[in-house]
C-alpha cells in the first residue's frame, strides 16, 4: 500500500475482484477469501490467483473449497490500519447472501468497541463490490465523512450492473451444485448460461448455444443497460481467461461508448471457482 492512510481507511475482502494495484493506488485493504485444498490453507489474491487454482484443480482432479475470512483476519486489518494513523475504518463486505463475510467483519467490530468502526453488506459481489468501494475510496480523498462515503458507494450499487458468460457447467458439477448428467449434456449441446447480479446474487438470466451467442447476448443487455446514459466506469472481468477479457471488451466498446480508463480484473478464486474458468463479464456504472 502506497503514500499516506487516510483518517478513514476503507476496508473490503478479496470478493470485490480488485486488482491488487487499485487497490493500493487507493489506499484500500484487502482481506481474502480463503481456500482450502486438502490440508492447505491458501489467501485468494495474496497466495493464489485463478490460473494457480484452476490449473491445480486440473491435476487433483477436484475443486477446493472457499470459506470467509476469520473475525480475526478482520480484527487484524483493522488495528494495522489504526496502527497505520487511520481514526476509522469503513468494511464494505461482499453480499451476506453468498457468504459469512458480513457476519465476520461484524463480529470483528464488536471485538474493538472503543473503536470507530462502520461495516456495510454491499450486497454485491466482483466488480460490482469493487467498484462501490472504489466509489467510497475517492470520497474518502476528496475529504468525505463516513456517511457520505457510504451514500456515495450506494449510490454507484444503484447505478452498476453486472452481467456474465460462464464458459462451462463442469465446476458447478464438480461442486455439486448441478448434476454432472446435465453438466455433460450442456457441454456437448456448448450450453453458456449468462448471469446478472440481482438482489445480492448472481443468478442465470438465460442459456444460450455457444460463445457466441452468449456474447451477443451479453453485448445487447450492456447496450440496453446503458442506452441514453452515460457510462461512467467500466470494469471487464475474467476467470483464467485474459485473452477471452479482451476479445471480449473489443466486441462490446464497438457499440457501447466505453470510457478511456477501463479496469480489467481478475474475478479471484474467492468467486472464480464456483462459476468455472473461462467465464468472461463486465460491470459498469451508467447514469
Amino acid at each position: 500500500m502506497t503514500g499516506a492512510i487516510p483518517k478513514i481507511a476503507i476496508v473490503t475482502d478479496t470478493d470485490a475482484s480488485l486488482p491488487r494495484a487499485l487497490a493500493s493506488r487507493y489506499r484500500i485493504w484487502q482481506v481474502p477469501i480463503m481456500v482450502q485444498f486438502g490440508d492447505e490453507s491458501l489467501r485468494a489474491v495474496y497466495d493464489l490467483d485463478d490460473a494457480t487454482a484452476f490449473a491445480r484443480i486440473a491435476l487433483e482432479g477436484r475443486l477446493p473449497t472457499t470459506a470467509a475470512p476469520t473475525p480475526g483476519q478482520f480484527v487484524e486489518t483493522f488495528r494495522e490500519a489504526f496502527d497505520q494513523g487511520a481514526e476509522q475504518v469503513l468494511c464494505f463486505t461482499v453480499s451476506s447472501k453468498v457468504s459469512a463475510t458480513w457476519q465476520a467483519a461484524q463480529t470483528a467490530r464488536d471485538l474493538l468497541p472503543q473503536r470507530d468502526i462502520t461495516v456495510i453488506d454491499t450486497r454485491s459481489l466482483s466488480m460490482g463490490q469493487g467498484l462501490m468501494v472504489l466509489a467510497a475510496a475517492e470520497a474518502v480523498a476528496a475529504g468525505a465523512s463516513v456517511p457520505e462515503a457510504v451514500a456515495a458507494a450506494t449510490r454507484t450499487r444503484e447505478h452498476t450492473s453486472l452481467y456474465a458468460a460462464l464458459a462451462t457447467l463442469k465446476y458447478l458439477a464438480m461442486s455439486g451444485r448441478i448434476g454432472s448428467l446435465t453438466a455433460r449434456m450442456a457441454e456437448a449441446l456448448h450450453v453458456c448460461p449468462i448471469l446478472s447480479l440481482q438482489d445480492g446474487e448472481l443468478v442465470m438470466l438465460e442459456k444460450t448455444r455457444t460463445r457466441k451467442k452468449a456474447w451477443a447476448r451479453l453485448i445487447a443487455r450492456v447496450q440496453q443497460r446503458a442506452a441514453g446514459k452515460h457510462v461512467q466506469r467500466v470494469a471487464f472481468i475474467h476467470a483464467a481467461a485474459p485473452e477471452a477479457m479482451r476479445e471480449f471488451e473489443s466486441r462490446l466498446c464497438r457499440v457501447v461508448p466505453c470510457p478511456a480508463e477501463r479496469i480489467y480484473a481478475e474475478m479471484t478464486p474467492g468467486l472464480s471457482l464456483h462459476a468455472g474458468a473461462g467465464l468472461v463479464g463486465v460491470a459498469l456504472v451508467a447514469e
